[in-house]
């Protein structure tokens, strides 16, 4: 059975997808640890990191790189943090989170009840800054 990644990847089921290439998407969380918060998944099914072939892992973590860089215009944190966990969803996903102290990185604050609207928003505010950088990747 697809994992919910996968739904999403595939368009069975909505998500704010901000980038999409050959290798992975990166969505905002719906969960968000703070504002800003991203997943970069890749498009293959892989439920530990630790078994993506190491280019697909590069690669995911070339564009956590670069979504984190778009995080720090956007948003001004102090830190871009960046975590892969794995418990959540049995497929493989890095989370990029702005962080101003070690809390926004503590899963049991995550906020479940974020405004749809508030999505979007930093949906779009992260899609103009990875354009405004020169990206061609973004959804």
């Amino acid at each position: 059975m697809p994992t919910i990644f996968t739904r999403i990847i595939h368009g069975e089921i909505p998500g704010r997808i901000i980038w999409r290439d050959d290798t992975c998407v990166a969505m905002i969380d719906i969960r968000p640890l703070n504002t800003g918060h991203v997943l970069v998944i890749p498009i293959a099914e892989v439920d530990r990191w630790t078994d993506l072939p190491a280019e697909t892992a590069a690669h995911c973590t070339v564009v956590a790189h670069t979504i984190g860089r778009a995080q720090m215009v956007a948003f001004s944190p102090a830190r871009i943090g960046l975590m892969i966990a794995g418990f959540e969803v049995p497929h493989t996903h890095l989370h990029v989170v702005p962080i101003d102290h070690m809390g926004h990185l503590n899963f049991a604050e995550a906020d479940p009840d974020v405004a749809p609207s508030d999505l979007d928003a930093v949906a779009e505010q992260l899609r103009a800054a990875l354009r405004a950088d020169g990206h061609g990747a973004v959804v």
